[in-house]
């Protein structure tokens, strides 16, 4: 545990720096740990607190499905009622995305009802990269705490959570920072919560790192996120995300592209497969991140990336394609 070039004791302790860069954090507010949804469990336990006035939840419409369901869960386990607690704001008629303005709207009229704020920092579906410094400002206007998924922002947009005064925040690894499925999470806190929000769930990797290996069971808690940190993490998913970290336009998105057609989905996504074309299949369209090689672009300028879409998608919608 204590020895050797990568001792496992505080193995993902040496990543936590170049992780803050990529966030927008200080080194001690951000913690790599568990999965996403693990995360954000944890630091739901302690920011959403419910009183009979404030007691609602922010999300947006077709959320993440795990962040639907972790909402939905905390929101039962408080003995709210899920339909009245969680408040879910919709694009316009006729919009695929949410506008900044009306997000800001809602909070200001509901505001003194909502308890939390929990959005994603690029919307999964539609690859919207949301206005987080808008956003948490007017969360905080009317009272609310503000956190964020950052699951396809992180290593996908920039980011400045620190400084935007974000709450919290919660993101995986296996996206844009191309550690693999079910790789290291990551969480964060903002260093002005260091002493005031205490974790609800405790475990030894969230004592003293000084006096962890004493085994005394007197609980030195750690200040801030390192505090919520709840056992050694797999060293097997530390080094992939090391390797991600080591080598590393904001309007209104990431690299992100959701691509719609009309005609049908499936037979679009085989033929963008066969041209070596990696992406996703979504009901009403396909997601892709143009890369040299893997999901986060940071290699291809936009003339590229145009150059690229175009011949590929210019190809499959030949009509010889459907017949």
């Amino acid at each position: 545990h204590l020895k050797g070039s990568r001792p496992w004791a505080w193995a993902e302790e040496t990543l936590e720096e170049l992780m803050a860069k990529i966030v927008g954090a200080k080194p001690e507010e951000v913690a790599l740990m568990n999965g996403l949804t693990v995360n954000l469990h944890l630091l739901m336990l302690s920011f959403y607190k419910p009183t009979p006035k404030r007691y609602k939840i922010l999300l947006e419409d077709m959320a993440f499905p795990s962040d639907h369901y972790a909402i939905e869960s905390q929101i039962r386990l408080r003995g709210q009622d899920v339909t009245d607690s969680m408040l879910i704001i919709t694009p316009r008629q006729g919009d695929d995305t949410i506008r900044t303005e009306d997000i800001v709207s809602v909070i200001e009229r509901e505001g003194d009802a909502i308890a939390l704020v929990m959005l994603s920092g690029v919307q999964y579906y539609t690859g919207q990269l949301f206005n987080m410094e808008a956003i948490t400002r007017a969360g905080h206007t009317k009272g609310c705490l503000v956190g964020f998924d950052c699951a396809h922002a992180v290593g996908n947009a920039e980011l400045q959570l620190h400084d935007w005064n974000v709450d919290f925040a919660c993101w995986c690894s296996y996206k844009y920072v191309n550690s693999g499925a079910g790789g290291l999470a990551g969480a964060y806190i903002h260093e002005k919560h260091a002493h005031s929000v205490k974790p609800t769930l405790m475990g030894w990797w969230g004592h003293n790192l000084k006096t962890r290996f004493l085994m005394n069971n007197e609980m030195e808690l750690q200040p801030g996120v390192n505090g919520f940190r709840l056992s050694n993490q797999p060293v097997l998913l530390v080094c992939p995300l090391q390797a991600s970290l080591e080598v590393r336009h904001h309007t209104q998105r990431g690299c992100q592209l959701s691509l719609c057609f009309s005609r049908p989905i499936r037979t679009v996504f085989q033929e963008l497969e066969k041209r070596g074309v990696t992406c996703s299949e979504c009901p009403a369209g396909v997601r892709t991140a143009p890369s040299i090689r893997c999901s986060a672009s940071v290699l291809m300028l936009h003339p590229e990336i145009f150059s690229t879409i175009h011949v590929h998608i210019s190809d499959v919608l030949k009509p010889a394609v459907y017949q």
